[in-house]
């Protein structure tokens, strides 16, 4: 075989290796986020890839759902239905309802431990908090805490529940293993959500009527500020240096320094902001906008609207909502 022959057949097969290596990466897309968004007035969970910013599904869900509480590995999403009182167990990868767990009288806080073993639902007609065992698919404790009990949350590692208790204007503080409250703080009038920052230090909640955020200290059971926010502001999200609270008569995103509590900016977004949480990476946050029936991309580092994205009627999405995707 001559040397030209000889060039042609290893350049010929450097060249098939080269393209079967870039089909071979072609066909391994990354793993993207998704949202999955309660639609109260449609019924229904709307599912966001938030890579391409398209619906990709909806999945059917009677009873008006509005709170949600994502598993850690994103395999199961659990949804609230005040008018249906149960929460659906929502496969994410297959995008059906597994199975409905029976929950008190107006299911809608709702929280998830970091085992993904229990989830804990605020029954905002009464007076309780509840403990559900995801695996047997039962009510296992239930805890009387304050009056109209709103959101709910856990602190990383999992020892301690907050729950809003939106008419008596204060949290509860419930040790997660004995499910017993240990602790009353008062805070703004009419707290709705309430999110505990990742060092599990500090709960923060947004006050309907007093347009207020509080924050708690957990180990003192103090308060220890206030933020001044818009007009009903509802929930409340933790960057590293920043907290976010949407603010829903205004139609706004009020931006407040973690360390000072003071305000930094306000966003314009859309129609009645609620639901509100960062990409897991931390690099966007998304509000849902329950009357304008979208879900808004905020860049925390320039505080600039980045992407509109439709889903269906009367999304809420109250709890923590987007999944990544394995």
């Amino acid at each position: 075989m001559s040397v030209a022959a000889l060039r042609g057949r290893v350049i010929r097969a450097v060249g098939a290796g080269l393209w079967l290596a870039a089909a071979s990466l072609a066909v391994t897309p990354a793993a993207a986020d998704e949202a999955f968004i309660t639609d109260q007035s449609a019924s229904a969970v709307s599912v966001l890839d938030l890579a391409t910013k398209k619906l990709v599904a909806t999945i059917p869900v009677p009873g008006k759902p509005a709170g949600i509480a994502m598993a850690p590995d994103g395999r199961r999403a659990y949804v609230t239905s005040p008018e249906g009182q149960d929460v659906s167990v929502i496969d994410t990868a297959a995008r059906r309802v597994l199975r409905t767990i029976k929950v008190g009288q107006d299911p809608l806080g709702i929280a998830i431990d970091p085992t993904g073993k229990f989830i804990y639902v605020a029954d905002f007609d009464i007076p309780h908090l509840y403990k559900v065992d995801v695996h047997e698919g039962r009510v296992v404790g239930d805890a009387q805490i304050g009056a109209s009990p709103r959101g709910v949350a856990l602190t990383p590692d999992g020892k301690l529940i907050v729950a809003a208790d939106r008419n008596d204007d204060q949290i509860s503080i419930l040790d997660a293993a004995s499910f017993k409250r240990i602790a009353i703080v008062k805070v703004g009038s009419h707290p709705f959500g309430v999110t505990i920052d990742a060092q599990g230090k500090r709960a923060y909640t947004a006050d309907v009527k007093s347009n207020t955020v509080s924050v708690v200290d957990l180990a003192t059971h103090k308060l220890v500020g206030t933020v001044k926010t818009g007009l009903r502001p509802y929930v409340v999200a933790l960057g590293k240096t920043s907290g976010y609270v949407t603010d829903e008569y205004a139609g706004t995103v009020t931006v407040f320094d973690l360390a000072s509590l003071k305000t930094v900016k306000k966003i314009n977004v859309g129609d009645y902001p609620e639901g509100i949480e960062f990409s897991p990476d931390g690099k966007m946050l998304y509000v849902v906008n329950w009357f304008s029936n979208d879900v808004w991309a905020i860049d925390p580092t320039t505080l600039k609207v980045t992407a509109k994205m439709q889903v269906g009627d009367g999304p809420r999405a109250f709890g923590t909502f987007i999944r990544k995707v394995p």
